[in-house]
């Protein structure tokens, strides 16, 4: 079973994905709360295996409860954001921070659950159009890209290739039709990378591409 916890300000927002998600018979809903504290306090005792977080709740944020959650000791929750703002700049945050992705409230129910499951297998739930834009938008208004990592140089020319394709939102099978290699070696170029330079998963992978600008913004290549 997949146990999940819901925090969001909205009573109704809480109770309608509490249904939705109770309704699978993978998954239970093992408490919600009203605002980041009070889900930290519900992931201390639950151990939930994902947290649904809004952003905008009263008292403690939600990207002030997410780089609690995950910058705590192991086990760690996966953290699914939830938005009404698809252009939010406490969204990128949130990913940065390390976020497994994000769902707006009122997107269809098959894809909260879909995006519940995708996390809960560890991987990541992005949805590229919306994502890359909100990262576009904070990228564009810095002047000057921070020194890129050290890291970035040990990667092989096709995990490099593969960071780019991943940037531009590009899922493992589509990247296996581009590069004409198998979906498991792409899932294996992946994972190198990823533990080369340090980085949760593959969201976090797309916000460095952007940030150290290894991939422009409207760029396809």
């Amino acid at each position: 079973m997949i146990r999940v916890a819901i925090a969001d300000d909205q009573d109704m927002v809480r109770d309608g994905f509490a249904m939705i998600l109770d309704a699978q018979d993978d998954m239970e809903v093992v408490g919600v709360a009203a605002d980041g504290a009070d889900a930290l306090e519900l992931a201390r005792l639950e151990r939930p295996d994902v947290v649904l977080m809004d952003v905008r709740m009263p008292g403690m944020d939600g990207l002030e409860a997410t780089r609690r959650l995950l910058g705590g000791r192991p086990p760690q929750p996966r953290v699914l954001i939830l938005t009404t703002f698809d252009l939010d700049e406490y969204i990128y945050e949130a990913l940065k921070a390390g976020a497994s992705g994000f769902l707006l409230k009122d997107g269809p129910r098959a894809q909260l659950v879909a995006g519940v499951r995708a996390v809960a297998a560890g991987e990541s739930m992005l949805a590229p159009s919306i994502t890359l834009r909100l990262i576009q938008a904070y990228v564009e208004r810095k002047t000057w890209p921070p020194e890129p990592p050290a890291a970035l140089r040990s990667l092989s020319d096709r995990e490099s290739e593969v960071l780019l394709l991943v940037a531009r939102g590009l899922s493992n099978a589509e990247i296996a039709q581009t590069l004409f290699l198998s979906e498991a070696t792409v899932k294996t170029h992946v994972a190198h990378l990823l533990q080369k330079l340090g980085l949760r998963d593959r969201v976090q992978a797309v916000i460095l591409a952007y940030e150290h600008q290894l991939i422009q913004p409207g760029s396809e290549t």
